[in-house]
């Protein structure tokens, strides 16, 4: 497997260990890469996520499953990429949230391929290599 970045749809379904395909997607990837990435928007998501629902345990864990992480930051150089593929999108008509562009561009900073259950929020970025999770 490619060195690959997570989306918050993926990452939640690997925190939740309720699909067995994304579980065994996960053990592949981890016995070849030995950790998760991710971008900070996504560790944002999921703890607002966590702190909304006041799940005490879950942010716990979750305090700790990052630990052994590697949280990819949200620097100048990502968000000019996300600057520039927002301006491509808003142009040419194509979904454009801030969310799933600034991890586009992440990803794409970092030369990773994106697991995601969404590829339709970003099959218009040409440039970005897709992996979906939930397919087999």
């Amino acid at each position: 497997m490619e060195p690959t970045l997570l989306d918050t749809d993926v990452l939640s379904e690997v925190l939740k260990q309720r699909s067995r395909l994304v579980k065994q997607r996960a053990a592949d990837y981890l016995s070849e890469h030995q950790s998760f990435t991710f971008s900070e928007f996504t560790w944002f998501e999921i703890q607002r996520g966590l702190l909304d629902k006041n799940a005490v345990q879950q942010t716990e864990y979750f305090a700790t499953f990052v630990t052994h992480c590697d949280v990819k930051s949200l620097d100048r150089k990502t968000f000019g990429k996300a600057a520039e593929l927002w301006s491509k999108a808003r142009q040419t008509g194509k979904p454009h949230s801030d969310a799933d562009i600034l991890i586009a561009a992440t990803a794409l900073v970092h030369n990773l391929t994106l697991a995601t259950g969404n590829t339709k929020h970003y099959d218009w970025i040409e440039s970005l290599k897709l992996d979906n999770w939930r397919v087999e």
